[in-house]
């Protein structure tokens, strides 16, 4: 199961505790005892090596494995009696100052965690001493996902149900719907899934899609739903999709790349046919305008049509601007 950037964190701060008393441990056991796969381990793995007390040298975790089992080189760098008093520098300072302020100013957040923000600014000023006054020179605003995220997030938090209105590319259009979240996660983008009350099914939409958000009063109440393993990435085709045919020349093989499908031909060009399976064949309307003549859908050949009449009339827009 794929878990969002929260709980991430909180498994990653339990590995710690948890290697450090079992040393050597194999990595098929270590997975099993956190719930998770071996390659969401691995992945983790990859990143605590850049985390210790400082970046300065000497205080990073020396964690590796050799895909069987881990091994932690310098256990006690976390220990009491290795650790040093905290000292940061004055870009350190800077930076985390601004950053505390501008969180403290995102929408939706909850109150109690905007309050202990505040008090810990307050406290790294004190301590910053003339580092402070650099930071209260320089501002963030945030994007309007930032506002959207903390929305969801304390709907989530609070069981609320959310009304939004989202943008849907496929459709190219703006639709109103009430929804009860179940979770965040970030693939490439970052998203929420819940399930929708105006399709009556599961749906994930992308945060920075959602044009307007607000927090009802309703309790969000989805049903009893397995989370889909995202391991694979967010799409997974199914065999059961529609399959569709796209031809494309050298500067269109990202394609293949991009896009999960079951096979790709190579061309006397250079270029590819590629075979793929999509829920929504009208969402690749878009794909066939990005690649222009890099390359075309062949079918089914209903899309083609309507991709070749999509890009005529964008054509036709242009040339009357």
């Amino acid at each position: 199961m794929a878990a969002n950037a929260i709980d991430q964190t909180r498994r990653m701060l339990s590995l710690v505790t948890y290697l450090r008393e079992r040393p050597g441990a194999h990595v098929a056991d270590v997975a099993r005892a956190f719930g998770i796969t071996e390659d969401e381990l691995i992945s983790d793995l990859d990143v605590l090596p850049m985390c210790g007390t400082s970046f300065r040298g000497g205080d990073l975790l020396d964690i590796d494995t050799d895909g069987d089992r881990i091994w932690w080189r310098n256990p006690g760098a976390l220990s009491a009696e290795a650790s040093e008093p905290l000292r940061l520098a004055a870009d350190e300072a800077t930076a985390l100052l601004v950053a505390a302020r501008a969180v403290a100013t995102l929408p939706g957040l909850r109150e109690g965690d905007r309050d202990a923000l505040v008090r810990a600014t307050a406290k790294l000023e004190a301590a910053a001493g003339e580092a402070a006054g650099a930071s209260a020179r320089l501002s963030v605003t945030f994007e309007s996902e930032g506002g959207v995220f903390a929305e969801v997030d304390r709907a989530i938090s609070e069981r609320k149900r959310l009304w939004l209105r989202y943008y849907s590319p496929a459709r190219d259009e703006l639709t109103e719907r009430e929804v009860d979240p179940i979770r965040l996660f970030a693939v490439g983008h970052t998203y929420m899934e819940a399930w929708c009350r105006l399709s009556e099914d599961r749906r994930t939409f992308r945060l920075d899609r959602v044009a307007e958000i607000r927090i009802l009063e309703e309790a969000a109440a989805p049903p009893e739903l397995e989370l889909r393993d995202l391991s694979e990435g967010l799409v997974q085709p199914s065999a059961d999709d529609p399959e569709v045919v796209v031809e494309v020349g050298p500067g269109g093989r990202w394609v293949a790349e991009y896009y999960p499908h079951d096979r790709a031909d190579e061309l006397p060009d250079g270029g590819l046919r590629i075979t793929l399976r999509t829920p929504d064949p009208a969402s690749l309307k878009r794909l066939a305008l990005r690649l222009g003549s890099d390359g075309r859908i062949v079918a089914p050949a209903g899309l083609a049509d309507s991709a070749r009449e999509a890009a005529a009339a964008a054509l036709a827009a242009y040339e009357g601007v």
